[in-house]
């Protein structure tokens, strides 16, 4: 039985490539106790597989890319999600690890009216290593210890879809990167909180976010767009300077520079979108959480 009335729904992204590991990842959704999870799977310019009866599907005539698609899902359970109380978004080719993990989210939403987002723990399903990239925070040595956090696992999450009707779903044209770290700065402005929770595991394959064409290019054009439409003005340059310094300290090969280097550039020459800067009351609440917003 559940401990609340919270409703809880899922939206999974497929590209149509991994039919096994999205039956299997369908397979821990709904082995989850208490009341059933309402699944929606959008295939992302993708046909989507045949599926378990009671999951609904949308698929999309082209691939909007991450925030887009998973949009369009948050809209198959009404504007804004209102059909549910809270949404996890899953990578397709992930599997949740315990069957308690949508009862836990409904008693973390129920237990703190602020909380609106809970960033689960990634682990590789042989090793169970999390690695540091997959913990959002910048003390990341301990993946085991859940804390407050400023910013979310794409899909690896649960949201409160209160939070969606009062700052707005996904930046669609970021297609792919920092589109969490966008909402997530929205949702913190708006005075709410967001937790990560090391007992609440999605597994998924170790994996190099290089792996991704466009990685590098997108990485720096949505750099620039994050802090373009989020940040204070006098943080705006502060903030892009130190993750341009970071990323000369990594090294990365020439043509992976390049492209960082061009995404930086599209960033300042086209459109972000609606300019938002947060209150500074907002900074100083993301620098005692230990991440201000100039890394």
């Amino acid at each position: 039985m559940t401990g609340t009335g919270m409703k809880v729904g899922a939206v999974i992204i497929t590209m149509g490539n991994r039919p096994a590991e999205l039956r299997a990842l369908l397979d821990s959704v709904a082995k989850q106790d208490g009341d059933p999870v309402e699944v929606v799977v959008v295939g992302n310019g993708s046909p989507v597989p045949e599926l378990p009866e009671g999951v609904r599907t949308v698929e999309l005539p082209e691939n909007l890319g991450i925030p887009g698609g998973r949009n369009i899902g948050i809209e198959a359970f009404g504007p804004g999600g209102r059909d549910v109380d809270i949404l996890l978004f899953l990578d397709d080719d992930g599997l949740l690890a315990n069957n308690d993990t949508a009862e836990l989210c409904r008693q973390a939403f129920e237990a703190d009216p602020r909380l609106g987002i809970i960033s689960f723990r990634i682990a590789d399903p042989e090793t169970g290593v999390t690695q540091r990239r997959h913990v959002p925070r910048l003390n990341a040595s301990d993946p085991l210890r859940s804390s407050r956090v400023t910013t979310f696992l794409g899909g690896a999450n649960a949201v409160r879809t209160e939070v969606l009707a009062e700052v707005g779903v996904l930046p669609e044209a970021f297609f792919y990167a920092h589109e969490e770290t966008d909402l997530a700065w929205r949702a913190l402005d708006a005075g709410w909180m967001i937790d990560y929770r090391a007992d609440m595991v999605l597994y998924h394959p170790t994996t190099t976010p290089s792996r991704h064409a466009v990685f590098h290019r997108m990485v720096a054009r949505n750099r620039v767009w994050l802090a373009r439409r989020n940040l204070p003005a006098l943080l705006v340059p502060v903030y892009l300077g130190a993750w341009m310094l970071l990323t000369l300290v990594r090294r990365p090969s020439r043509q992976a520079l390049r492209a960082w280097f061009g995404g930086f550039r599209e960033g300042w020459t086209t459109s972000c979108g609606p300019r938002r800067p947060m209150k500074w009351r907002t900074v100083w609440r993301l620098t005692r959480l230990g991440r201000p917003p100039v890394i």
